[in-house]
């Protein structure tokens, strides 16, 4: 087998698998449809950005303005799995009007290319399909895409940094599969798509095996990619579980620093050392970090304190993220366990569901952090 051979194998490889999970994506029953069919239409347009290299010359060569149209599908990749990645994260995420201005690269690419080559005779659209490395269209078409890429891998990471601080500030579940899966993903697409850049520059170098061998590795890395995004998708299906976009981080609910903050300062420092006194009081005595997916609107409504109050009472007054908060009560309730000679016979997997945790490796680390040793150390010191 040749390396072109080769190519076109692994890239219908790819394409292949992305189907399968395209297939997968949108049967399987869920919540969360959108995010599912987001990530379809994501793998979609991957797959047929990955179609042209197991193309035949004569298809394209019989197909020209359908070649084109092809290329033109990358400008829309990035942005789908931008609006895919804020579909995950926010429950409450829904299509608007105002996402079409994601296509604007997309059409304008289409709208140069109806001008400057779909009514081109045939002589002249094989000569730029043979000479389209030099040529200025399809050169500023990759600067663009190559720019898209920079601004929406920024964009595709503040999102994710706002989800993990909303997340640990309203939620104590610690399962953070989704942030880690989206983060890993994120992650590794855009190493691909950095190096897919890089790979591009070799277009305009004629050294024509290190261009054959970058399109090798480029493959194997997308077919790698592709198989872990169907193992994922059928082993976690809890990472289409979003969180709320409307909920406030306690830095946006407090005052800002140009109001007369200190007028009200001495008047607040009793009522927040009240209030705090009364939430230590309700976590010792009614133990409602036992439940693994407590959620600060639920501590809130318990306890009667307005969920913005208690945003703030506990990330700012307390400086600790909800998160933190409730496991550190959750830990200290493990720690009495392991040390109580008569539940010796109960294992730490048994101990970390009894007080509100639902993942091992969580509560693992948050044990470690809280005492310096391992839940079985810990039991074996004391």
């Amino acid at each position: 087998m040749d390396i072109e051979s080769f190519l076109s194998f692994m890239s219908g490889m790819s394409v292949f698998v992305s189907l399968l999970l395209i297939l997968f994506l949108l049967t399987v029953k869920t919540e969360n449809k959108l995010a599912n069919r987001l990530f379809a239409v994501y793998l979609l347009f991957f797959a047929i950005d990955n179609l042209g290299i197991f193309m035949s010359e004569d298809f394209i060569r019989d197909h020209f303005n359908l070649e084109f149209f092809r290329w033109t599908v990358c400008a829309l990749i990035i942005p789908v799995f931008y609006l895919y990645v804020l579909s995950v994260c926010f429950a409450d995420f829904r299509l608007k009007a105002k996402h079409l201005l994601h296509t604007i690269p997309f059409l304008a690419a289409n709208v140069v290319f109806i001008f400057r080559l779909h009514f081109l005779s045939d002589q002249e659209k094989i000569h730029f399909y043979d000479h389209r490395n030099q040529l200025p269209e399809l050169f500023g078409f990759q600067i663009m895409l190559s720019f898209q890429i920079l601004c929406y891998s920024i964009a595709v990471f503040l999102v994710l940094k706002k989800y993990k601080e909303i997340y640990q500030e309203n939620y104590t579940n610690p399962k953070t599969s989704i942030f880690k899966w989206l983060f890993q993903i994120s992650t590794a697409l855009f190493i691909l798509y950095y190096l897919s850049i890089a790979k591009n520059v070799l277009r305009y170098i004629d050294i024509e095996v290190l261009w054959i061998w970058a399109n090798v590795v480029m493959q194997i890395l997308v077919l790698i990619v592709t198989c872990w995004f169907v193992l994922k998708a059928l082993n976690h299906p809890e990472l289409f579980r979003g969180i709320d976009s409307k909920l406030q981080l306690a830095r946006d609910i407090l005052p800002k620093e140009n109001e007369n903050v200190v007028e009200i300062k001495d008047n607040q420092n009793e009522a927040v050392v009240s209030q705090i006194s009364i939430l230590k009081h309700y976590m010792a005595e009614k133990e409602p970090f036992l439940n693994p997916s407590l959620t600060i609107q639920e501590l809130s409504n318990q306890i009667e304190i307005p969920v913005r109050d208690l945003s703030v009472l506990i990330n700012h007054h307390m400086d600790q993220h909800f998160f933190d908060f409730v496991n550190e009560y959750r830990i200290q309730k493990a720690m009495s366990i392991l040390k109580n000679p008569l539940k010796s016979d109960l294992t730490v997997l048994e101990i970390l569901y009894e007080v509100g945790f639902n993942s091992k490796s969580s509560f693992n680390t948050s044990f470690k952090k809280y005492t310096n040793l391992t839940p079985t150390a810990y039991r074996n010191a004391s």
